[in-house]
């Protein structure tokens, strides 16, 4: 056989190079990925939409790159359980993990040296635990959004978080975290937004927050409560939403005059004492402070008209107006802000008198301060020289105690002094020289008569110390001087040129500064992005308008507590630009749209029509985000943000995927559903009591609907009711009525005397629940044509049907077949929509108990899910005072955007006695 001939030379070179190659370790490939994808989707219940088929890149919600490996994989919002696999720590290219709002359970997944990832959402599951390295080596880490995972086992914040040098968001509220702040925060140069609200975190705040670029932070209601002072917020100069409420701080408020940006501050249920800083009423952009449950004393607070200030009954504040305290008050407030507020002061000095039983003060039969005994109180800090204010004082002890600095001179000058008592602190410097009329004793300072620092000790006076400085002491000085001169330009050069740096870099990875924005309704400052997607300062779900592209970046006004401005574009890309499939309803004033935000989120979009936009229209815009930019609460449907487009106006909320109350009421067999079980029908006359009863007297301040009805209760996919629709709201300052010049709301539900006089109260509110309550009952509208003139107005005939009780059995609706136990139930309910609509509004109750009555009806037939109430029950180990303190900051006592699961459960007064009249409420027990 003959020899075949040898291939070309070239071709020998390539079939080398072939065979090489095959040799080399091959790269991880889209394989690898596959495999883990594969793993991921075996182990979640049930298998996420669209996950069919062996090519994970086509999955619904992944993306890839060009090389098909796994880029993002968007899972949010999918009912998804099941617990996630270790594998997960393969896909080395993932950028972006959004797995929030689901019921994933078990070890959060371990993504050490997930060097690609930047944006990781884990928020509202039921995950376990948090191993041990879980954020080791996510180098590119900027959002770890981790919120409401109540089951984790207790942890602490780890260390290897550092190695996230571009953290910018951090959130971790209701995650069960114990043990101190962690003292690393300067490892974040980025850090814009902490929240950690709702945990079991202690000690003092990090040294490390001082001067960082934080602007939005929640610490809030933890379990024991961080303690100590907050002096050092008073470097965080980004600052822009506090909240610190439900904590166990202690000392003054301090001086925030460099924090120009803080709109929102929240210290509300700690322990602050002292005197507000005047700088704080100076404040260019504050427009939102809670102060109440606190110990403050000194003059009360001079906020401006358009700061919204919830002070309380706690505070010991000298007058209930402005105006300067009484003289001696004044000096004594001094005094004791030397010593740093002590609190045991700050509960017994309050009012504007220091005769009227302040501890610690003698005064002689005129009112005038002659003795102040603070020996052996174990106070720290200076002696005052405010203390020369008190003219008429005689007898001053201060020993015993562990005072530092030196003994003011203006001392000297009270003319009546006889004796002072310093003995036994750690005073130093110079003393004075009084008088033989005064007995001084000063045993116990071993530093006192020497000057061991120039200037130190508060009151310190140079002029009265001796002996004479040599010229050799003086060029020394001089030579000093100017050494620490040349040290401190060198410092502040490195300094400034640091924070440049550090500023430019911060704008490279997408950082936008707020602009100033010509509307009063304007707060703060959100970002839309090239693709639509939406950047948010304050407020809100963190993940569900926040912006994974990179590009241009434009500046949009927001409203306060993170009500976004959302573009056009956005709106119109998720309603597929309004189209008739995505019509959810009808209103007077517009269109509400469905839509799907690029994370999961479902929203509906209130689209006001241009013709129908005059002043009336506007009104009513400006008014329902008036309204819930100031309460939030689970039974009142959110508000996400607004759009303006030339004439139109847009209102963006949280979609509610059941519809509304009136179609299950009267329209439900046209839509298929099935017609309301009696025990749905009473949660949701239960869930709008609440609802109301918040915007009445809960929240921030007291509202009134004027327009309850049921289409303007929206009901989740739970058949859980939420108040909506707040165009025509009104502000009801101290609970007053207020008169109106334009009648609104919608006939049938209109109380009698505000349809004839225009007198406004919440007992208007209480008429339009008693309306609807009758529709749940018998299924019939308020106003019905169909029937005869009798019949048609539901309020008039359901009147003469309370008389027994077997009328009402005929009046019920025919759906609802009740036996005899929920029978009982409807007679109930139906008795307290009689008293609700009675003529005279004396003659209502108020909501508070319709609350009361409703509860006890609902408790028969426990809802399928609790968690939502049961997450905020009252620790039965705490003590009774402690309790009342969690259960009234849980109540809604903030209203300004808390994490979105703490929006308040409401317990009310309890059911009145027999005998009492439908009016006697909590305000007759003051």
């Amino acid at each position: 056989m003959a020899k075949p001939p040898n291939p070309p030379i070239h071709h020998r070179h390539h079939l080398l190079l072939l065979f090489l190659l095959s040799l080399l370790p091959l790269p991880l490939s889209s394989a690898d990925d596959s495999a883990a994808m594969t793993e991921l989707a075996s182990a979640l219940s049930p298998t996420p939409t669209g996950w069919t088929g062996t090519i994970p890149c086509s999955w619904t919600g992944v993306n890839c790159d060009a090389s098909n490996r796994v880029t993002s994989i968007n899972l949010a919002s999918q009912s998804l359980s099941g617990t996630l696999p270790s594998s997960l720590s393969s896909l080395s290219h993932l950028q972006t993990l959004t797995l929030q709002r689901n019921s994933l359970s078990g070890p959060l997944p371990s993504l050490s040296n997930l060097t690609s990832l930047q944006q990781l959402y884990l928020d509202s599951n039921n995950f376990t635990s948090v191993p041990s390295a879980a954020f080791s080596g996510l180098t590119n880490l900027q959002t770890l959004s981790m919120s409401d995972n109540p089951s984790l086992a207790p942890w602490t914040i780890p260390a290897d978080l550092t190695q996230s040098a571009s953290l910018g968001t951090f959130y971790a509220s209701n995650a069960n975290i114990f043990g101190s702040i962690p003292d690393f925060f300067d490892s974040f140069p980025n850090l814009q937004s902490l929240r950690l609200s709702y945990n079991n975190l202690t000690g003092p705040l990090p040294s490390s927050f001082s001067g960082s670029e934080i602007t939005n932070l929640w610490l809030n209601n933890q379990l024991q409560g961080l303690s100590g002072s907050i002096d050092l917020l008073s470097g965080m100069t980004q600052l822009y939403q506090v909240w610190l409420h439900g904590n166990s701080f202690t000392g003054p408020v301090p001086d925030l005059s460099n924090c120009t940006n803080l709109f929102d501050l929240q210290l509300r249920d700690n322990q602050f004492t002292g005197v507000l800083p005047a700088s704080l009423m100076a404040l260019p952009k504050l427009a939102n402070i809670s102060l109440q449950n606190n110990v403050l004393q000194g003059p009360f607070p001079a906020f401006g008209s358009n700061v919204t200030v919830t002070l309380g009954s706690t505070n010991g504040f000298c007058k209930s107006s402005p105006g300067p305290c009484d003289p001696q008050v004044t000096a004594l407030l001094a005094v004791a802000g030397a010593i740093g507020y002590p609190i045991s002061l700050a509960q017994s000095w309050v009012g504007n008198d220091a005769c009227s039983q302040w501890t610690f003060i003698t005064c002689d039969s005129q009112g005038n301060v002659t003795v102040v005994n603070f020996g052996k109180q174990r106070f720290s800090g200076t002696i005052s020289p405010a203390f020369a204010n008190l003219t008429t004082l005689k007898s001053l002890y201060l020993n015993d105690n562990n005072l530092t600095g030196s003994i003011p001179y203006s001392l000297t000058s009270l003319s009546q002094l006889q004796v002072l008592d310093v003995s036994n602190n750690n005073l130093s410097g110079v003393v004075p020289v009084f008088p033989s009329t005064v007995k001084f004793t000063s045993v116990g300072n071993l530093l006192l008569g020497k000057d061991i620092s120039s200037g130190s000790g508060s009151g310190s006076n140079s002029s009265t110390s001796g002996g004479k400085s040599g010229g050799s002491s003086v060029s020394a000085g001089l030579i000093s001087g100017v050494v620490i001169a040349v040290v401190v330009f060198f410092g502040v050069v490195s300094f400034v040129s640091y924070k440049y740096y550090l500023k430019k870099r911060h704008q490279r990875l997408g950082r936008v500064d707020g602009s100033e924005v010509a509307s009063e309704m304007v707060k703060s400052v959100a970002v839309s992005d090239v693709n639509g997607h939406v950047h948010r300062h304050g407020g809100g779900v963190p993940s569900e308008l926040h912006s994974q592209s990179s590009g241009d970046h434009g500046e949009m006004p927001v409203f306060e507590g993170g009500n976004v401005v959302i573009s056009i574009q956005v709106l119109r890309q998720v309603t597929n630009n309004f189209s008739e499939e995505n019509i959810l309803g009808r209103g007077g004033f517009g269109v509400v749209y469905g839509g799907e935000l690029h994370d999961g989120t479902k929203i509906a979009v209130k689209r006001m029509e241009s013709g129908a936009m005059g002043t009336k229209g506007m009104n009513e815009f400006q008014a329902e985000i008036g309204v819930l930019t100031k309460v939030r609460h689970r039974h009142l449907v959110a508000l996400l943000g607004y759009c303006i487009n030339g004439n139109e106006r847009l209102l963006v909320y949280e979609y509610m995927p059941q519809g509304t109350l009136a179609q299950h009421l009267f329209e439900w067999r046209e839509l298929g559903y099935s017609p309301l079980t009696w025990k749905q029908r009473v949660t949701i006359a239960l869930d709008m009591a609440r609802g109301v009863e918040y915007l009445h007297g809960l929240a921030q301040q007291s509202f009134i609907h004027r327009d309850l009805k049921p289409s303007n209760i929206l009901l989740g996919d739970d058949m859980r009711a939420k108040v909506a629709d707040f165009g025509l709201v009104k502000n009801a300052p101290d609970g007053k009525y207020s008169l109106e010049t334009r009648l609104a709301g919608t006939f049938g539900y209109l109380a009698p005397e505000y349809a004839a006089t225009g007198r406004v109260t919440t007992k208007v509110d209480v008429y339009a629940f008693g309306v609807v309550l009758m529709e749940i009952v018998t299924g019939r509208k308020a106003l019905d044509e169909t029937m005869p003139d009798e019949r048609s107005h539901l309020v008039t005939w359901f009147r003469r049907v309370l008389i027994n009780k077997e009328s009402i059995r005929k009046a019920i609706d025919q759906t609802l077949e009740p036996d005899d136990e929920t029978f009982d139930s409807i007679c109930k309910v139906a008795e307290l929509a009689g008293h609700c609509t009675a003529r005279e509004p004396f003659q209502r109750p108020d909501m508070g108990h319709a609350v009361n009555v409703l509860g006890p009806l609902v408790e028969q037939w426990k809802p399928s899910s609790h968690e939502e109430e049961e997450s905020l029950g009252i620790d039965l180990h705490m003590s009774l005072p402690q309790a009342l303190q969690r259960w009234q900051s849980d109540e809604g006592t903030s209203t300004m955007f808390n994490d979105l699961s703490y929006s308040g459960t409401h317990s009310s007064i309890p059911t009145k006695p027999s005998g009492f009249a439908d009016t006697f409420d909590s305000m007759d027990c003051r």
